[in-house]
């Protein structure tokens, strides 16, 4: 009997049997989803693993040394595919690597098994440990890999930038995006690098808004003097004192459930003064909001008592002239921008639900009466109010969901148009639609007439709508400045542009895009490409699939295979998945950028994520029963991911969107990590000075089961930053529930608490009592799987 040949005694054989059955069964599904695989042009990496471990179980099972060994030759095999394919990639390794060598551990430890007695002990000891060595060797090597780069700082910006705003930041925040010019900065430097880890809660308030569906708040606060002004998701107003979070008066306007549209949110609210008004007048000073059941509400500072002498009792209603209106169909969930005393007001159309969905019409206000200045209905430009007799405004039009930004000086007010109803079907839209879809739109805020557009995406049928504001900027161009603005996209890019014309500063390229998808002809071969900076990352190959294990790895990859993708702008399909990437939720989202002046940096964060879109045919959709909001069957808007069985009504398709492409089972995503992270970058060139993943994975993990592990993955967020003078950025954002001081120059955390919800909001800064505080809403977030919460949280430095 030889000495690879020795049979263990009956007492041992179980183990091997499960060991060996183990072995077997994963190289059965390696092996059957790897022919599968290598049949439609992927790796055949999996076909020969799985064949591998089905005869190393198979040798195992009949108490074989040489089962071990094999095992281990494809093990050894596997790390050096592994690193052939990712390189020092530490995520890409992950599943290529990390259950493999947990089997080639378990493996080492059965040989005592197999092994004649003088062999045992020193053979299964040093195998482990080799194992171990290079496991550990490996890690030092990625990591050492991956360390970020030094950061080259900008050249010191010779002047600060001015704000056309006619409030400015400092000990106040008295706009959403702290200014119309929408900066986010802070000039306030009370809070360094230097001292920012003795940060300590000051006070916390809670709102009692604790929705069980559809939750997610999204409040940025206002602070104006003595006086913290915010939304609930359900539009609930509320004035704190801002030093000690005790509340002041609340209004309830009392909206209906029935009424929230996706989510249940409201950014937040919006400021004015009286022009020449007796400050001790009622309503002199007001707060105004728009609300998820379409209305402008003004309150007074003071009380939160509606305004009497606004449009009727203190509101208007925005859905006049609009026809049919379904609950959950037309919602404000940004505040409005107020630009020469005129309230500007777009609104959320419920997504995917229609093609005859209300209009996307915006309109203006007098923001001391109440009465309408006019409307932009881009279906009727000489209309310029309500309607006539018998008419409504056109339906399905593009619709602006999200925050606009305003120029006093210059009167303008700059839009970021959504898409028309439908938003995977293009061949029923309209000229005027096919126009100003996906633009940023520069209206003047006197006539509510385009002075200019710029469009981004040409037909969009990806959902690439803008979501964050325009930041209002004065761009150095030679020994000048540029009256400009920063634009952000859904699909990555960013464009500087001349905020008075709309030209761009650097040059938006035209270039070829795939063609195809179910109606060629609408299609447009080229789409706009800013070469003044992008967040888009290189397109998605088979190897950029991830995974728990190589086994859900391999099922990605089949997916991908499977599926249409041709890079950016793949068209959607019926027939078959297709691959979008980036997915709706960016590239940036209403989150925006944070611009500071003084140093001429921008700060961005940012989600990494494709969506796996089909489209599905309409008597497929109906048998299915998907139907839109305010038919007898229900809606489609539920539980479920923005566009997860849309019904698309009156397109031939309706929409299944598998938002971030994740795996039924598990939920984890096809697509290796970072799925999100924040840049900095020179705002005169462009060029990023350092680039972190942003989140961590303690609130992540399959199974819907949070790991708890602190290392940096990079996850999905939403909600903004803000940068100050003291050289730090607040986020919070992410899905780990955490809120971050960053460093300016370097990227480096420097801080972090633990909230108690999500953090899916943008933070603010404000002065009080010589004290900087930092506020955040921890509100949670359904679309993010992040937990409800009803709590605003003030930090600050330890009070001296």
């Amino acid at each position: 009997m030889s000495d690879t040949d020795v049979t263990p005694p009956r007492n041992r054989s179980l183990i091997l049997i499960v060991l060996g059955a183990v072995l077997a069964l994963i190289g059965v599904v390696l092996a059957v989803g790897g022919a599968w695989l290598a049949v439609i042009g992927g790796s055949a990496y999996y076909l020969l693993a799985g064949l591998g471990l089905l005869a190393s179980g198979a040798l195992l099972i009949r108490g074989r040394a040489w089962g071990a060994w094999l095992y281990l030759i494809v093990f050894a095999l596997t790390v050096l595919w592994a690193f052939w394919e990712s390189s020092l990639d530490g995520w890409a390794l992950i599943p290529r690597i990390v259950g493999p060598a947990v089997l080639a551990v378990l493996v080492v430890l059965a040989l005592p098994l197999l092994l004649p007695d003088r062999w045992k002990w020193r053979m299964a000891l040093g195998g482990a440990a080799a194992i171990v060595v290079v496991l550990v060797g490996g890690g030092v090597l990625i990591a050492l890999a991956n360390k970020p780069a030094a950061p080259t700082w900008p050249s010191p910006v010779t002047a600060a930038l001015s704000d056309p705003a006619p409030m400015q930041v400092g000990a106040d925040w008295p706009a959403y995006g702290g200014t119309e010019s929408a900066r986010r900065f802070s000039p306030l430097a009370q809070i360094t690098p230097a001292n920012v880890k003795q940060l300590q809660r000051a006070w916390s308030y809670h709102t009692g808004e604790l929705p069980k569906e559809r939750w997610g708040a999204e409040t940025t606060p206002l602070k104006i003097g003595d006086t913290l002004y915010l939304c609930t998701g359900m539009n609930v107003m509320i004035a704190l004192d801002p030093l000690t979070g005790k509340e002041r008066w609340r209004h309830d306007p009392k909206v209906s459930a029935e009424w929230i549209p996706y989510t249940a949110a409201c950014r937040g609210v919006t400021y004015f003064a009286v022009p020449g008004a007796d400050p001790n007048a009622a309503c002199a000073t007001r707060v105004i909001e728009g609300t998820l059941d379409g209305r402008i509400i003004a309150v007074d500072t003071r009380t939160g008592a509606p305004c009497q002498g606004f449009g009727t009792g203190g509101q208007v209603d925005i859905k006049l002239g609009m026809g049919r209106v379904d609950p959950g169909m037309v919602s404000i969930t940004s505040p409005p921008t107020i630009v020469r005393g005129v309230i500007v007001t777009g609104h959320q159309v419920l997504d995917g639900q229609r093609r005859d969905a209300p209009s996307g019409v915006i309109q203006g206000y007098d923001a001391v009466t109440g009465a309408l200045r006019w409307a932009w209905d881009l279906e009727n430009p000489d209309w310029s109010g309500e309607p006539p007799e018998g008419q409504t405004y056109a339906r399905g039009t593009p619709n602006m969901w999200t925050t606009a930004s305003g120029d006093e000086q210059l009167g303008l007010v700059y839009l970021p148009m959504g898409n028309s109803a439908v938003d995977y079907w293009s061949s029923t839209r309209r000229p005027e639609e096919n126009r100003y879809a996906t633009s940023l739109v520069a209206l003047d805020v006197t006539t509510g007439k385009p002075r200019w557009h710029f469009q981004a995406v040409h037909k969009d049928v990806w959902d690439y709508d803008f979501g964050g504001q325009a930041t209002l900027v004065d761009f150095p161009v030679g020994a000048g400045r540029v009256p400009a603005l920063v634009l952000p996209s859904k699909q990555g890019d960013i464009y500087i542009l001349d905020r008075r014309t709309g030209q761009p500063l650097f040059p938006v390229q035209e270039r070829r895009v795939p063609q195809g998808g179910v109606e060629p002809e609408q299609r447009s071969p080229t789409q706009p490409f800013s070469t003044y900076h992008t967040l888009a990352f290189p397109t998605l190959t088979e190897r950029d699939m991830w995974g728990m294990s190589p086994i859900d790895q391999m099922i990605c990859r089949i997916q991908f295979r499977r599926a249409a993708y041709e890079g950016p702008y793949t068209p959607p399909v019926a027939d078959r998945r297709s691959v979008e990437y980036p997915g709706y939720n960016g590239g940036t989202d209403w989150g925006g950028v944070a611009v500071d002046p003084v140093s001429g940096v921008i700060v961005v964060n940012y989600n990494n994520m494709p969506n796996y879109v089909r489209l599905v045919p309409r008597a497929k959709a109906d048998r299915m029963g998907w139907a839109p909001r305010g038919e007898a069957r229900g809606g489609s808007m539920g539980e479920g991911a923005e566009g997860a069985g849309d019904p698309q009504w009156g397109a031939p398709y309706a929409v299944d969107v598998n938002a971030g492409w994740r795996l039924p089972l598990t939920g984890l995503l096809c697509k290796q990590p970072p799925y999100g992270g924040i840049r900095a970058i020179e705002l005169a060139t462009g060029r990023t000075i350092w680039d972190r993943p942003l989140g961590t994975a303690r609130r992540n993990g399959p199974f819907g089961i949070p790991s708890m592990l602190p290392m940096t993955i990079g996850t999905p967020n939403n909600g903004g930053a803000v940068v100050t003078a003291g050289g730090v950025v607040f986020i919070a954002a992410a899905t780990d529930n955490l809120i971050r001081a960053i460093d300016l120059k370097t990227g480096e955390t420097l801080w972090q608490d633990a909230l108690p919800a999500g953090g899916q909001a943008t933070p603010m800064v404000y002065e009080a009592n010589g004290r900087q505080f930092l506020v955040i809403m921890a509100g949670g977030h359904h679309f993010m799987e992040t937990p409800v919460g009803d709590e605003l949280i003030a930090y600050a430095l330890p009070a001296k």
